[in-house]
């Protein structure tokens, strides 16, 4: 089984252990092997890739850009990312040089098109700009995939 993760990378670091129980809890249903498949973004990607890793299920990372490690995780967040990212089975890096709006439209449509159902850290809003988390959930139920949504009692997402 293939599941993909969409979700906001936002989470208040409050949140992190309820986001990570509801993950848990979606994923017992889960026939196994379970591959879990992650643009490995801070919050909702690397909760879920966590989750994923420590029930003994593998991880599949899609970068959306060349220049994404470098450019786009923060220094406080690398060693995380730096962890998952060497635990991963396979990573694929988009063929963009440059993470920007398209790469990440980009990434979340292989990731759509790589996976057998997908779970949503969402907390029902519309999407913040083009591509988001609303948006990918939109597309996923358009194209039948199903879309568990997983937004725990107390979670919340940091104030921009």
């Amino acid at each position: 089984m293939r599941i993909g993760i969409t979700g906001h990378s936002n989470l208040h670091p409050e949140s992190v252990p309820l986001v990570a129980d509801a993950i848990r809890d979606a994923l017992t249903e889960t026939s196994e092997p379970l591959v879990g498949v992650s643009c490995l973004a801070r919050g909702a990607d690397q909760v879920f890739a966590r989750v994923v890793l420590e029930g003994g299920g593998e991880l599949e990372v899609v970068l959306p850009a060349a220049d994404y490690q470098e450019r786009k995780v923060k220094p406080d967040n690398r060693a995380e990312f730096t962890e998952l990212i060497g635990k991963a089975n396979h990573v694929t890096t988009m063929p963009y040089p440059e993470s920007n709006r398209d790469a990440y439209l980009a990434a979340s449509e292989h990731v759509l098109s790589a996976v057998d159902a997908m779970i949503a850290v969402w907390d029902g809003q519309p999407a913040d700009g083009r591509g988001g988390t609303g948006d990918v959930v939109k597309v996923a139920r358009e194209r039948g995939i199903s879309v568990t949504v997983v937004w725990p009692e107390g979670a919340r997402r940091m104030e921009n």
